[in-house]
């Protein structure tokens, strides 16, 4: 005889006068309450930026993991025959630009921690900084977490001077200094962890209702969390870049027509702003353009007076 009410003899079905969950809404509970906790028990103030940020990593794995994706690259180079070896000219170059801004890391990192009354950060103190230089048609150049750097000769063509390329590989440090990875991480996982829950209440639905639902979700979590969220990466990367460069005594300046340049690379196509992760090459220019006072400043009191030099070309 059924005691409770419960028509399925089931303690977690439906109860007969309506009311009660079912287990397939008592799990994505759990899970809604498990992303939940996780996603705010990794609630951080960034010092180099004083936003809030979410980490899905500790810079131990972030270090691990860098180096591992930089065996590979390297590996794949030397393969090729694409790794330039160190003693040529344009590595010799790439390598003094990467030293200049390294050496400035400490100093960039107390001045912007102490601007957003933050703790200085030292998780950069572990890093095993190195730079390669590929032969490569690709525009590209990244620095992973811990340190690990490259720079694709594509890149030369577009950078034109030392300037510019300090600007380049100065966002790409920022990303390893603000740990965007570990970001994107923490992020991966609350959209994972929604995706679970939203597939475990759909289980009584008919597959094109699941589908459906399914293809919204994904949408919203991709315009909606995603996009904005590497666009705002980028400009934070763009920040803290171009003052490590101007702290390096490269000249700030140079990172408008980068980006101009930039901008025009692939006949100047590319997908509105909302459905990039990079922002619109306007936009990125106009908010560059506004951190120049401040990039300015930087260099005058790193590097003196007087006008930035223009830099040694390619």
């Amino acid at each position: 005889m059924n005691t409770i009410g419960n028509s399925s003899g089931s303690p977690f079905g439906r109860r007969s006068g309506g009311g009660g969950f079912s287990l397939r809404w008592i799990i994505p509970l759990l899970f809604a309450a498990y992303a939940a906790f996780s996603w705010f028990g990794s609630a951080q103030v960034d010092p180099y930026t004083g936003e809030k940020a979410h980490y899905g990593t500790t810079p131990e794995q972030d270090k691990e993991l860098g180096g591992q994706a930089f065996q590979q690259v390297v590996g794949e180079a030397q393969q090729q025959g694409a790794l330039l070896p160190e003693n040529t000219q344009v590595s010799q170059q790439i390598r003094t630009i990467a030293q200049r801004l390294i050496n400035k890391v400490p100093a960039v990192a107390t001045e912007l921690a102490t601007q957003n009354k933050q703790p200085v950060p030292d998780s950069y103190k572990n890093f095993e900084w190195n730079v390669a230089v590929i032969q490569s048609d690709q525009e590209n150049a990244f620095c992973l977490p811990g340190g690990k750097m490259a720079v694709y000769t594509g890149l030369l063509p577009v950078t034109q001077n030392e300037n510019a390329m300090a600007v380049v590989m100065g966002h790409e440090i920022a990303h390893a200094l603000l740990r965007h990875s570990s970001q994107r991480m923490a992020q991966d996982k609350l959209v994972q962890m929604g995706q679970m829950a939203t597939g475990v209440a759909m289980s009584g639905m008919d597959p094109g209702s699941q589908r459906a639902i399914m293809g919204a979700l994904g949408a919203g979590a991709q315009y909606g969390l995603i996009l904005p969220y590497g666009r705002n990466q980028e400009s934070q990367a763009d920040q803290v870049g171009l003052m490590l460069a101007a702290a390096a005594c490269y000249n700030p300046e140079e990172a408008i027509p980068l980006w101009e340049r930039m901008g025009q690379i692939g006949g100047g196509e590319r997908p509105p702003e909302f459905a990039s992760t990079h922002p619109d090459p306007a936009n990125r220019m106009q908010r560059l353009s506004q951190l120049m006072p401040a990039a300015k400043a930087f260099y005058s009191k790193y590097c003196g007076g007087g006008a930035a030099a223009t830099g040694s070309t390619f």
